[in-house]
C-alpha cells in the first residue's frame, strides 16, 4: 500500500515529471545549442572539435547496443535513445545517479518522450545478479552497467549516455549570467538562505540550492523538483540573445562537466538531423509504490505497469518484432 510518505514521493514525481523541458543539466548540451542558432553554433562548435571529443568523449566496452541488429544510423534518421545520468558532485565520478532520464527521438515526426525513472526502482542490476535500487548501477559499473540496467529495465535498446558531474551547474549558471528560479519555502543550506518566493541565483547559490534534501518534505523529490527549476532556467537563458556571445563559456562548463559516447560527428549529425524533434516532446511517467525489504526503501514498479512503459518507448522507437525479438525482461 502506498503510505503518506509514498504520497508525497509520487507527487514530487508527477510534479517533476508534468515539466516537458526538463532534460537535466546534460541534456542542455543539445537544448542550448540548438536553440542558440544553428549556423552560427556549428561554426564555433567545429572550432572546438578537438576538445569536445579529449574531454567530453567516453569511450564504452560496447560499440551498440545488444538489442539492435546494428548501430543506430543517425545519417538515416533513425529513432534513437538516450540515457541521461546527473552524477552527484559530491558523490565523484562513480556515485550514484541522483537523475535518471530516457529520451527517446525521432526527427520523422518531430516527437521526443522522457521517462523519468525514479532512482530508488528495484530492478535487476545487470552485471552483479541481484535486485537493487536502479541507481546503484552506476556506482558498481559506471555508464556501462547503468546502460545495461536500464535497457534490462525497459526492454529498449539505449544507443547513447550522456553524464554530468552535478557540480557543472555552478559552471553553466555563471556561464548564462545568472538564473531566476521561483522557491516554494524559505531555506537555508550551505551558508546560504533562500527566501521563499522569486530568488536570484549564481552558479554557488545554483548549487547549494539544488543540494538540499534533509528539510524537504518531499526528501529527495524535493531536491530533484529544484534541479528541474535550475536547468530550465539555465535553458531558457542559454537560448536567449543575450547568450549567444556567451556560447564558448557555456561549451567550457559542459567539457569540464560532462562525459558521453557521442563523438563530435554523431553530436553533429544530431544537431543537423534530429533538432526538430524538440517541438513535440511528451513525459512519460512510470507508477510504482514503496516497498521495505530488509529494512531497506524501494519503489516497486508492478509488470504490468513496466510492460505498459516499455511498449509505448518501442512503439515510438518504431522497434518491430524481429527487433525486438532478442529483448529479455526483466
Amino acid at each position: 500500500m502506498t503510505n503518506f510518505r509514498q504520497d508525497k514521493r509520487n507527487k514530487g514525481w508527477k510534479s517533476w515529471g508534468n515539466t516537458r523541458k526538463f532534460f537535466t543539466l546534460t541534456g542542455g548540451i543539445f537544448i542550448i545549442l540548438l536553440l542558440i542558432g544553428g549556423g552560427y553554433v556549428y561554426n564555433l562548435y567545429k572550432s572546438v572539435e578537438s576538445t569536445v571529443d579529449s574531454n567530453m568523449y567516453e569511450e564504452l566496452d560496447r560499440n551498440q547496443s545488444d538489442k539492435r541488429a546494428a548501430p543506430v544510423n543517425l545519417n538515416e534518421k533513425e529513432p534513437v535513445s538516450f540515457l541521461l545520468l546527473g552524477i552527484d558532485a559530491e558523490e565523484g565520478q562513480h556515485g550514484r545517479s541522483d537523475t535518471i532520464i530516457v529520451v527517446t527521438a525521432d526527427p520523422n515526426d518531430d516527437s521526443m518522450k522522457m521517462l523519468s525513472i525514479p532512482r530508488d526502482t528495484r530492478t535487476e542490476i545487470i552485471g552483479r545478479g541481484n535486485q537493487d535500487k536502479i541507481n546503484h548501477a552506476f556506482a558498481f559499473g559506471g555508464s556501462n552497467m547503468a546502460m545495461d540496467t536500464v535497457e534490462n529495465f525497459l526492454d529498449i535498446p539505449i544507443d547513447y549516455v550522456v553524464r554530468v558531474n552535478m557540480d557543472g551547474f555552478t559552471e553553466m549558471v555563471d556561464a548564462v549570467g545568472g538564473v531566476d528560479v521561483e522557491n516554494s519555502f524559505s531555506f537555508s543550506q550551505g551558508g546560504y538562505t533562500f527566501p521563499e518566493g522569486e530568488v536570484s541565483l549564481d552558479g554557488d547559490r545554483a548549487l547549494e540550492y539544488t543540494r538540499m534534501r534533509s528539510g524537504d518534505p518531499q526528501g529527495d523529490m524535493g531536491r530533484n523538483i529544484r534541479q528541474q527549476q535550475v536547468v530550465n532556467a539555465i535553458i531558457s537563458e542559454g537560448a536567449s540573445f543575450s547568450s549567444i556571445t556567451r556560447v564558448g563559456d557555456i561549451l567550457d562548463g559542459l567539457g569540464s562537466n560532462v562525459n558521453t559516447n557521442l563523438d563530435f560527428d554523431s553530436m553533429t549529425k544530431l544537431m543537423n538531423h534530429y533538432h526538430s524533434s524538440r517541438h513535440n516532446s511528451e513525459t512519460l511517467e512510470i507508477e510504482g509504490s514503496g516497498t521495505t525489504i530488509n529494512g531497506i526503501w524501494y519503489y516497486e514498479v508492478p509488470e504490468e505497469e513496466r510492460q505498459r512503459v516499455s511498449n509505448r518507448l518501442k512503439d515510438h522507437l518504431r522497434l518491430n518484432k524481429s527487433d525486438s525479438s532478442t529483448a529479455s525482461s526483466d
